[in-house]
């Protein structure tokens, strides 16, 4: 009886110990497809590949239209202006958009784009953390059109979907860098 009590007092003291190491946070598996592109065939004053992935529909406006991304439980909100010497109003409208998350934001990123062969210029605005918005960006020749786009998600934005996350921005600057004018 002593040496069993002995034996478990023993295991007992061994047993608890300070080392614990905390275990890596876990992420679902997701299952993303191959980046393929097809030229969109659409009757406004731009173009660019969209994924095979993702739906482009029409809104009621003229080239207002929503790029969807089924699998991924995302929409890419796609607007396009003519302009009338309103680019600084249009340009400063965006600004306001984007930085309407800074509140939840931990950094919103700005990247310039420059593509002085195709007249396309614009600003790309890459958040971090919990926000509504993952990326907004807006395009524009300076002198006839403006185009903007903004990414959401139709659930609540999580670390999970960090995956997603990063492989839509991936689509968006692809539409990004193959955005043409059809007058230039």
């Amino acid at each position: 009886m002593r040496i069993s009590t002995l034996f478990f007092l023993t295991l007992f003291l061994v047993s608890c110990s300070d080392n614990y190491t905390p275990k890596p946070r876990g992420f679902i598996k997701v299952d993303l497809p191959a980046k393929k592109y097809n030229k969109i065939d659409i009757d406004c004053d731009f173009s660019f590949e969209k994924p095979i992935y993702s739906l482009l529909r029409k809104i009621n406006q003229d080239c207002f239209y929503n790029l969807e991304f089924p699998a991924q439980n995302g929409v890419l909100h796609i607007t396009y202006h003519p302009l009338e010497q309103n680019l600084l109003d249009h340009i400063e409208e965006s600004r306001n958009l984007a930085y309407k998350h800074d509140m939840m934001a931990d950094a919103i990123l700005e990247s310039v784009y420059i593509n002085d062969q195709y007249k396309v210029y614009g600003l790309l605005y890459d958040y971090d953390g919990v926000t509504a918005t993952s990326t907004q960006f807006y395009l524009t020749d300076s002198i006839k059109h403006f185009f903007r786009g903004a990414l959401y998600f139709n659930t609540e934005v999580t670390d999970s979907l960090l995956p997603i996350n990063n492989f839509l921005k991936e689509d968006i600057k692809h539409i990004i860098e193959t955005f043409r004018w059809q007058d230039h």
